[in-house]
């Protein structure tokens, strides 16, 4: 990604980029109960964010409604996904084919949200070979090569924490910038890699707090 780009994507706070996935999760459900146009009140409502919260986020990218009239349903979408990137498919790796790599090959919600596992890979002789759905697991040993050649830039991480940071760094070689870690430890990666960690661990956790 060249430092320019990166630059003036990151003038929009984070926390703000985090929440729109959700705003487009929810305008598509609602574009499948046949809404044609909604407003800042009614999201809220269905996110449990205030409706000036959702204003001020939609703000950063420009004006999307009309005072009174709300919001274009079809028209919020499209924007959405042309800010976030996922107006196409990105193909992505997998690493890491034990039971939750192979869960997530086998996924079939991500390809009508933006993204299309391509490849799976793990470094267990047991496993290298073996068919996951239409795949067969490749060797990890070959995945700088593979990964590279075809331009793949989105990884989805399912390897123990022990050998993480070191798949990590092999997938950066290949050219990845986007990875999604199951692993439960923090990478030490470029800062212009994005990576995004789920731990089931943590969000128990946190909610066990309220119990």
């Amino acid at each position: 990604m060249p430092p320019g780009t990166y630059m003036e994507k990151n003038k929009i706070p984070d926390i703000v980029v985090a929440r729109l996935p959700r705003y487009l999760q929810v305008l598509q459900h609602m574009q499948q109960e046949k809404h044609l146009t909604t407003n800042s009140k009614e999201l809220g409502d269905r996110l449990g964010i205030s409706a000036a919260q959702i204003r001020k986020d939609l703000s950063q990218f420009g004006e999307f409604g009309k005072q009174g009239t709300g919001y274009s349903v079809p028209f919020l979408i499209n924007t959405l996904q042309s800010i976030l990137n996922v107006t196409t498919a990105w193909n992505m790796v997998v690493v890491g084919a034990g039971d939750l790599g192979h869960a997530l090959a086998r996924y079939q919600g991500f390809t009508n949200r933006g993204f299309q596992v391509s490849m799976v890979f793990d470094n267990d002789p047991k496993i290298i070979g073996k068919q996951i759905g239409p795949f067969i697991v490749q060797d990890s040993a070959e995945m700088v090569e593979k990964v590279r050649a075809a331009g793949i830039q989105v990884a989805m991480l399912t390897v123990p924490a022990s050998s993480a940071q070191k798949v990590a760094e092999e997938l950066v070689k290949s050219g990845v910038k986007a990875i999604l870690s199951y692993a439960p430890i923090v990478l030490n990666l470029p800062a212009y890699v994005q990576v995004q960690y789920i731990d089931p661990i943590l969000q128990l956790q946190h909610m066990t707090y309220y119990l």
